[in-house]
């Protein structure tokens, strides 16, 4: 079996994330795989170096160089000759279909990684894709969603029921595990006081994220108490991170929010946590959530894609959009007693392990593509 898996740029993202995982999983289980990219450069592309995973840069030049970018996906499809075309996200999944009539013999597996799209956040190519993607499903032969939440939306919208499996995400809980070490050493950096309890969101700055949300429940929180400090982990769009500082100022949050930007060492990131939180009003598998628990962080989460199916008990599940709830919830956890908390975090972690390792994912994923064949 040979895999070509398509997508836009192998930058730092959860999607991005587990396409890198799954590949480098899949060529270490002898599966010849490779990656075709439109735009090359992105960070991750470093962490396949030392792999035997293939990296194809399509150099497409912006967004309306369609022509001339299918014709190269086609001649690189065609040259590797690979068993199944696998692409992530939207977009890729609509181009993947323009090149089966070159290639007849090729089978198509579509990748879902969302489960609600609020499109009036965005602009008018993400509604005209979407309602592209619901027409053209019936063309792929595998469609793999990695949450019940993306299957169960998707087919309200059109997409082929009967083509349509869930893989949950994989953690890779040798990489996301306690270290406090790392985790203090981030605390001194953001200059956060031993005493201090540290609430933090990983995430892209997107309107999808919701962190105005975050920011309001933070306000509330620092109503009731002043030893708890915030910070928001992930790059993003420059007009929409100027108008979310703005809105802390607005709500007068001063340094208690840190606006951390981009991190690699993710790892060392959620161990400086004290509580880890998704505020998010549409998800499909949010991997920051699992690598967090795998950390032994204990989470509130919003009830968005399958958060609530990851967290089970050992968190807290909140309704999006709702400031007043989420801060309710993280006062649930700041009001338990230190070994209440450490338990809570050792469950968290005992869960991923248990359901959400990458072996298990990658085992699933290998099955349903070797099922086309």
């Amino acid at each position: 079996m040979k895999i070509m898996f398509l997508c836009r740029a192998l930058d730092y993202g959860g999607a991005e994330n587990q396409l890198v995982l799954l590949a480098r999983k899949l060529s270490e289980r002898g599966i010849e795989t490779g990656i075709a990219v439109y735009y090359s450069g992105g960070g991750l592309e470093n962490e396949l170096k030392d792999s035997s995973v293939a990296v194809f840069h399509l150099n497409k030049q912006g967004r309306w160089d369609l022509l001339r970018f299918c014709r190269e996906l086609a001649r690189v499809v065609s040259i590797e000759k690979p068993d199944i075309l696998h692409p992530y996200l939207p977009d890729s999944n609509a181009l993947s279909v323009l090149v089966r009539p070159f290639l007849p013999k090729l089978k198509i597996a579509w990748g879902i990684r969302a489960s609600y799209m609020d499109f009036d956040q965005y602009d008018w190519l993400a509604k005209v894709l979407f309602a592209a993607t619901c027409r053209l499903s019936g063309q792929a032969d595998l469609i793999i969603a990695n949450s019940h939440a993306g299957r169960s939306f998707h087919q309200r919208r059109g997409y082929s029921s009967e083509k349509m499996v869930v893989i949950p995400n994989g953690i890779d809980t040798s990489r996301f595990a306690p270290d406090p070490d790392a985790g203090a050493r981030v605390r001194g950096e953001w200059n956060v006081l031993g005493n201090e309890t540290l609430i933090g969101l990983v995430g892209r700055l997107d309107p999808i994220k919701d962190h105005p949300t975050f920011l309001e429940a933070a306000a509330l929180l620092l109503g009731q108490r002043d030893d708890v400090r915030f910070v928001c982990v992930g790059g993003g769009k420059t007009p929409y991170k100027e108008e979310l500082q703005r809105m802390s100022e607005n709500l007068r949050l001063g340094d208690r929010i840190l606006f951390a930007g981009l991190r690699k060492d993710m790892r060392a990131v959620y161990n400086a946590f004290d509580i880890a939180t998704l505020a998010s009003i549409g998800e499909g598998f949010p991997n920051v959530v699992g690598e967090a628990m795998a950390c032994g962080i204990p989470c509130v989460v919003t009830n968005a894609g399958d958060s609530e199916r990851i967290v089970g008990t050992t968190g807290v599940v909140v309704p999006p959009g709702d400031p007043q709830a989420l801060a309710l919830g993280w006062q649930r956890i700041l009001e338990m007693r230190k070994e209440e908390k450490s338990e809570l975090g050792k469950q968290a972690r005992d869960r991923i392990v248990a359901s959400f390792g990458t072996e298990v994912f990658v085992a699933r994923t290998e099955e349903a593509l070797r099922s086309l064949l």
